[in-house]
């Protein structure tokens, strides 16, 4: 009885199961079915708008620099060689590596004693050579004074022929007499032709020793200029490099002994493409005058100096692009040959040109500006330069307008933006960032400036006091690190 009671309760209760659920499933049936059939519901759209930063679109007339790199050079290097060989025996104290000389003082001297002796020789030989000159011209003397006599004579024997001859016609005198008159005038003719064959003898002999002597004052000439080679001086006012000689040691003919730089004649070279070389020429093709500046980086202090463009190379050279050019330098303390530098060249100006940021303009030369309604449009433009992180650019349809500064993908024409101007930020001044450092740290970077020969002393100077700062500014403790490792 019991077990009919718990079966029937249980089918109950699952057929009460059942029918709920049965239930449920209409319900939710039903409200799929009512879901489906209504409406779709419109949400509101809303616009999205940008902020950009915009610039004026300002015509100017600007003028564009050109940025190379070169290397100092100087105009006047001369190589000091040994003219003559042999031992060195004195030597300047300014004959070192980095010396400064003056023009004309004595740098060093090779022994003498050689020329001094090959000097006295051909001194000895010019005094020969004057007596012998001195003898000869006697002996001219002498025998001009010989043809004299050998020409009265002649004329005397000749009178006594005519005579004998007179008497003969006369008939006094014998034709013995005349042939012997005949014959003592013949040798007396004889006498007369040797004595001046005597004569240009004589002469011959003063052009020799003539020759001779001069031949001895040029060899003299020659020895006091090879004694003059053993001592070397200074062409003009310099400082000397490559210095490869000591006292005492042995040099050679023609051997290189140092080289003698003007650091007072400082040019750069530097290299262009030949785009740019285009745009440095004048209407008749010859390069101009153009102002150069040129910038060498010393540990954050900065070295400058002012020039003017002075000639273009004559070649490309093998292997070689572009153009060579040469800029002479004023003043320029502190630079010295084979800085590598930084070269800025003033290229002639550019009227109505708008100077924007490098990412406002895109691989088509498009910028975008503000329309009305603050939507953005599209503009094309001709680019005329690149200045850095900057670009100069063309349009009559810029003047006036606002150009946004740094596109993005997102932004394109008609779309909505925001404009933000900012004046105030932008022209303010750039303040360096300062860092503080620690006493180890300071002093291993002020010991490293220290010991820094190359370094001119006035930038020497500046980064010390620099680093005697509470605070110091970062870009110099990073250069400063990134030289010696650190």
């Amino acid at each position: 009885m019991r077990f009919l009671r718990r079966s029937l309760t249980g089918l109950f209760l699952l057929s009460l199961t059942i029918g709920l659920l049965a239930y449920a499933g209409v319900e939710v049936r039903n409200a799929v079915q009512d879901r489906l059939a209504a409406e779709p519901r419109s949400f509101p759209q809303r616009e999205r708008v940008f902020a950009v930063n915009v610039v004026p679109g300002t015509f100017e007339t600007i003028t564009p620099e050109l940025t190379a790199f070169g290397e100092i050079q100087s105009r006047r290097t001369l190589e000091i060689r040994a003219a003559v060989g042999g031992r060195v025996v004195e030597i300047a104290p300014e004959f070192i590596e980095g010396g400064a000389v003056r023009e004309g003082q004595q740098l060093l001297r090779i022994d003498p004693t050689d020329a001094e002796s090959a000097l006295l020789r051909i001194q000895s030989d010019i005094v020969d050579a004057e007596a012998e000159a001195r003898e000869a011209e006697r002996a001219l003397v002498l025998a001009q004074d010989e043809l004299i006599a050998a020409e009265e004579q002649a004329a005397l024997q000749d009178r006594a022929f005519q005579r004998q001859k007179d008497l003969q016609e006369r008939g006094v005198g014998t034709a013995a007499a005349v042939e012997i008159a005949e014959l003592a005038a013949a040798q007396a003719r004889q006498s007369m032709l040797s004595r001046r064959q005597a004569v240009a003898q004589a002469e011959a002999r003063i052009n020799q020793s003539t020759t001779r002597l001069s031949r001895s004052l040029i060899d003299e000439a020659e020895a006091r200029r090879r004694l003059e080679d053993t001592q070397i001086t200074a062409d003009f006012t310099g400082t000397l490099s490559d210095v490869s000689v000591v006292q005492g040691r042995l040099v050679s003919s023609n051997e290189q002994l140092a080289s003698l730089i003007d650091a007072d004649a400082l040019e750069v070279a530097f290299r262009v493409s030949t785009q740019q070389f285009a745009r440095l020429l004048d209407d008749d093709g010859r390069l101009q005058n153009a102002d150069v500046s040129v910038v060498l980086d010393v540990f954050g202090a900065n070295l400058t100096a002012h020039g003017r463009l002075s000639r273009a190379g004559a070649a490309v050279g093998d292997g070689q692009t572009g153009r060579l050019l040469f800029a002479t330098l004023g003043t320029a303390p502190g630079f010295r040959p084979g800085d590598f530098v930084t070269v800025k060249i003033a290229e002639p100006p550019l009227d109505r040109v708008v100077r924007l940021p490098a990412s406002a303009l895109n691989a088509a030369n498009e910028v975008l500006v503000l329309a009305e309604d603050e939507r953005l449009e599209v503009i094309q433009v001709n680019l005329v330069r690149r200045q850095g992180d900057d670009v100069l650019v063309r349009s009559r349809d810029l003047e006036g307008r606002e150009i946004v500064a740094e596109r993005t993908p997102l932004l394109g024409a008609g779309i909505k933006v925001r404009p933000l101007r900012d004046d105030a930020v932008s022209s303010a001044p750039e303040t360096p960032e300062l860092m503080e450092l620690s006493d180890e740290r300071r002093a291993r970077l002020t010991a490293f400036v220290e010991a820094n020969s190359r370094m001119p002393d006035e930038a020497r100077q500046r980064v010390l006091n620099q680093l005697s700062q509470p605070q110091v500014p970062a870009r110099v403790v990073e250069r400063l690190e990134s030289r010696i490792g650190g």
